[in-house]
């Protein structure tokens, strides 16, 4: 019988515990073995909430532990580098949260000590493992090479998002505050006015998925034309993405409808990919298909995107591949978000 990889959690929040640590502690391949975390009695209670065996004060005294070989980091997001370094450092295998980063400088920081390392560094985006984005790239890939529903007129992604937590329960919270000392590094490139900081790093931390996606999906980066970032919740920006428009509308909405997805446009046809909220358990992204009068709904089974994140990083780590969503490539991420900042403050 092949050896159970080692896992190592750091930070058990809401996401930590329902988005990875319960779908690691679950999955063949693997056993979650130490858990670290900065408040105590959160950690101990999200301990024996999973059947973790061993609690660490720190990532720092976890990254001791001989059993843990991959450690998954899920915790603030100016402490995600840091962290990220010092694991790879100490020779474990990685997935973190997104974004990486906040700036090219430093990501690229992070992939060239992956790199260095020789480990498996993987990227938190999910939406990259949902079944209905499967479905929708391997359509979209195969009509563009077919020429069937001719030429993509264009391609459109909306992120409104709504109630990202969905009323979902099962995970255990305490009253202690987040606690300080964590090392952390600038949320914002050093050229971005520091008026606008904050407001680059609320927009990198919810839309990076959207950036990310896009590039997925197209295959490439597409080049930035337009960007209006005035107004912090409604923003556009528009691309080339290799011979047709691609339009990406930004904001946020309150209530419990969650709104995010893709729309292509083809001279004989559209496909379109819709999401549910992201802690939705079992239930994979929408894709329908309509030429002419006819629609087809594509039934995709049951299942869940984290979790299907969470079994591609210990496959990935034991085939020795390259994450779907890799350091390296995720680099491109932070590149594409500072290029279209600059466009939109003209710089």
């Amino acid at each position: 019988m092949t050896k159970l990889l080692g896992i190592g959690m750091v930070g058990a929040g809401m996401v930590g515990q329902l988005a990875h640590l319960a779908n690691f502690a679950e999955i063949p391949g693997c056993r979650v073995v130490a858990l670290a975390e900065l408040r105590p009695d959160l950690g101990q209670s999200a301990a024996t909430r999973f059947g973790v065996p061993r609690l660490y004060d720190s990532h720092r005294t976890l990254l001791q532990d001989p059993e843990v070989e991959a450690v998954v980091v899920v915790t603030k997001r100016p402490a995600t580098g840091p962290v990220v370094l010092d694991c790879l450092a100490a020779g474990r295998h990685v997935l973190s949260e997104k974004p990486m980063a906040h700036t090219v400088e430093q990501a690229e920081r992070l992939a060239q000590a992956a790199e260095a390392a020789g480990r498996i560094y993987s990227v938190g985006y999910m939406k990259r493992h949902d079944a209905g984005t499967h479905k929708a790239k391997a359509l979209f890939d195969h009509y563009v090479a077919s020429g069937e529903l001719g030429a993509v007129l264009t391609l459109r992604l909306a992120s409104w998002c709504g109630e990202f937590a969905c009323g979902t329960g099962g995970f255990v919270m305490t009253p202690e505050p987040r606690p300080d000392g964590l090392e952390l590094w600038p949320t914002a490139p050093d050229w971005l006015p520091a008026e606008r900081a904050e407001d680059y790093a609320w927009f990198l931390n919810v839309f990076c998925h959207d950036l990310n996606l896009l590039r997925h999906l197209l295959g490439r980066t597409p080049e930035p034309r337009y960007a209006d970032f005035t107004r912090r919740n409604g923003r556009v920006a528009a691309f080339d993405g290799g011979g047709f428009p691609v339009v990406m509308e930004f904001g946020e909405q309150q209530g419990t409808a969650w709104t995010e997805g893709v729309e292509i446009v083809f001279e004989r046809g559209r496909l379109t990919l819709d999401f549910v909220s992201p802690l939705v358990r079992n239930q994979p992204a929408r894709v329908t298909l309509t030429r002419g009068t006819e629609v087809t709904r594509f039934d995709l089974g049951w299942s869940w995107s984290f979790k299907r994140q969470a079994e591609a990083f210990v496959a990935d780590i034991r085939q020795t591949r390259t994450p779907l969503a890799s350091g390296s490539d995720s680099v491109e991420d932070l590149r594409l978000a500072e290029r279209l900042w600059r466009l939109a403050l003209g710089l």
